[in-house]
């Protein structure tokens, strides 16, 4: 059995999960049970001597995201003792870490379909200066450095534990059930325990690790990254900006079709260029200011070297395409690369098999589930891996999420939150954006204390109460 340094777990069958890296595994400086998922030679590595435990948590979520840092304060309102893990300095995920804007999409038709604890937070972000509602849509401008502070507010205002700058390694397993997971940060290899998990990674790396089945992928076929950055200088007074930096819907497509035709036509005379999608441009609500939605790569982001050599392709495609729009629109003459994301932003990776995959026959359809959590605005949303491709199909009615997509059998103190959960590829293409995740981030966070409180499994509480609980905070089920 395993022995961490400052608590000793050897009074049960457990088994430790590790993310597939040598330095991992030879962290916990182990007599025997490692499970290395690279099942690559051990190591002795100085300085790597043990995990300390960091705390004794109700409920444990992983990934700061729009998903993740509503689940900790709707888990937290529920009297829960919290524990958050980013590995970020700041909270946000894909709009403050991937510049994805904007936050979409929170009403349908004009009617609000998302709400709860997802609207405070958009309201609160509104009256701070930081946000510009566009009806009929419900999709969100937002300013990053605000949504960040606000983001960061509203989860300690709520109690939450905050444990930033940490990267998700490994968790300890009795059976199906997590004990804890192990983060690596600059105080070393740390151990936080709890009794129910709420994996917000995006990518599903707490499900992964303990190992929940994924959704299979056969073609292996994912949708696009793209590496989203802010222009300054740009002339966002001008009839160009002012029509499509906007996405209402009102006016039809936000995609801007000038620059998007100009762009085909180099490349039917002979420019090299890169692949791309849109281009979509976002208001920053700054003058001069628009976030670029462009860039786009078929990429893993599971696979480090895969993504890694994905980003430093598009990095040099952020600045090609801002060279070509300063040298070919008026509007961009005077333009500059102002800041790149963190990351670029991810559309698709893994996803569970939970105990219900929602099908795009039924979102499409709008059915309406006994369990249903959460809702969903977005069109069906499906960007071609190579290539300017893209497939939409337009919703008739709002979608409807159901809590056992959040759930795998056999892991009885897991929930999944996010884009992660269990879907076809088609519904994944809508229920991944933010507005989205932000309502399954919020009935995790409530899920995940009602198991506490009534002693059972996550997939024993009783989801009438749940759904009960959720129209009483404000969400439109």
């Amino acid at each position: 059995m395993p022995v961490f340094s400052g608590k000793s777990f050897n009074n049960m069958d457990r088994r430790v999960f590790l993310k597939g890296s040598a330095a991992s595994v030879a962290a916990f400086a182990l007599t025997g049970g490692v499970t290395s998922c690279c099942g690559g030679k051990v190591l002795s590595v100085k300085g790597l001597s043990g995990v300390k435990e960091a705390g004794d948590f109700d409920v444990v979520i992983c990934g700061g995201g729009p998903a993740g840092f509503i689940a900790a304060i709707a888990a937290s309102r529920q009297g829960a003792k919290v524990a958050l893990i980013e590995r970020y300095g700041f909270l946000g995920g894909m709009a403050t870490a991937g510049y994805v804007a904007p936050i979409s999409e929170f009403a349908f038709n004009g009617e609000l379909v998302i709400g709860g604890i997802p609207w405070e937070f958009v309201k609160r972000l509104e009256s701070m200066g930081g946000a510009f509602v566009e009806m009929p849509k419900g999709n969100v401008d937002f300013d990053i450095e605000i949504y960040k502070l606000l983001c960061q507010r509203m989860v300690l205002e709520a109690g939450v534990s905050l444990f930033m700058h940490s990267s998700l390694i490994g968790c300890q397993m009795s059976g199906g059930k997590i004990e804890s997971v192990i983060i690596e940060n600059k105080n070393g290899l740390e151990a936080i325990s709890g009794r129910v998990f709420v994996d917000a990674t995006g990518d599903g790396d707490l499900a992964f690790l303990s190992g929940v089945p994924m959704q299979p992928n056969p073609d292996g076929e994912l949708q696009p990254s793209s590496f989203c950055f802010v222009l300054g200088g740009v002339d966002t007074e001008s009839d160009l900006m002012q029509r499509y930096m906007h996405h209402d819907g009102k006016k039809g497509s936000s995609q801007c079709a000038p620059v998007r035709e100009k762009l085909l036509r180099l490349k039917e005379e002979g420019e090299v260029l890169p692949d791309f999608g849109g281009p979509w441009f976002n208001y920053m609500m700054h003058p001069g200011l628009v976030a670029v939605n462009i860039t786009r790569a078929a990429a893993d982001s599971t696979d480090n070297r895969n993504f890694t050599e994905a980003e430093c392709a598009l990095r040099e495609d952020i600045f090609r395409f801002a060279s070509l729009l300063k040298l070919h629109f008026p509007e961009f003459k005077n333009s500059y690369v102002s800041s790149t994301a963190p990351q670029a932003g991810i559309r698709e990776s893994r996803r569970i098999l939970g105990i219900h995959t929602v099908t795009a026959e039924e979102y499409v359809a709008g059915t309406k589930f006994d369990d249903r959590v959460s809702r969903g605005a977005h069109q069906i949303d499906m960007h071609a891996s190579k290539g300017s491709g893209q497939v939409l199909i337009k919703l008739d009615q709002p979608a409807y999420v159901p809590y056992r997509a959040m759930i795998a059998d056999n892991y009885p103190n897991l929930i999944v939150a996010g884009r992660c959960i269990s879907a076809d590829r088609k519904a994944h293409a809508s229920l991944r954006v933010q507005a989205s995740c932000m309502g399954i981030g919020q009935a995790a966070g409530v899920a995940a204390a009602q198991s506490l409180t009534e002693g059972k499994s996550v997939q024993d509480i009783d989801t009438s109460r749940l759904v009960s609980t959720l129209i009483g905070m404000g969400a439109i089920l």
